[in-house]
């Protein structure tokens, strides 16, 4: 039986996390609550990721994935937020809920920034992160959006 922790980092949100054993898919949804974090405390500082994984203890987590993926976050973050902003209907950035943000922010790193991880499985894993943390609905608008972009960035 794994011993579960409560904590919460920077936001009044609870997330409920174990220290063993993260492979990708638990690290990538680290990466979207960092990015949920970041976004919440308008604080984009790659500290906050060594802060993070020092305050939560994360064991066997890929950390390289993890700063490579939330560093290609903040130091692109404009050029990220353009593909958001251009591809999803007059949605501004501010009308988007903050956990479809960074869930989308966290894709869009991948996508754009990381070539070893194929966009689908950036589109896919963001749509199942969606459905665990988001709204009933979110998946769908994650979805068209990831694969709006993609297409826009093979022409």
């Amino acid at each position: 039986m794994v011993h579960k922790e409560e904590y919460t980092f920077c936001v009044s949100k609870t997330f409920v996390v174990s220290g063993v054993n993260m492979k990708r898919k638990e690290t990538r949804e680290e990466a979207v609550k960092i990015a949920y974090s970041m976004d919440v405390n308008k604080d984009f500082n790659k500290n906050n990721i060594t802060e993070y994984l020092e305050h939560f203890e994360l064991e066997n987590m890929d950390i390289d994935y993890l700063n490579k993926t939330i560093s290609d976050m903040i130091d692109n973050m404009e050029e990220i937020d353009k593909h958001i902003t251009d591809n999803s209907k007059d949605w501004k950035l501010s009308r988007i809920a903050k956990v479809d943000l960074a869930v989308l922010r966290i894709a869009l790193s991948e996508i754009l920034y990381n070539e070893t991880i194929p966009e689908s499985v950036s589109i896919n894993e963001a749509v199942e992160i969606s459905k665990k943390f988001s709204k009933e609905d979110s998946h769908k608008f994650i979805n068209g959006i990831l694969g709006t972009v993609v297409r826009c960035i093979k022409k």
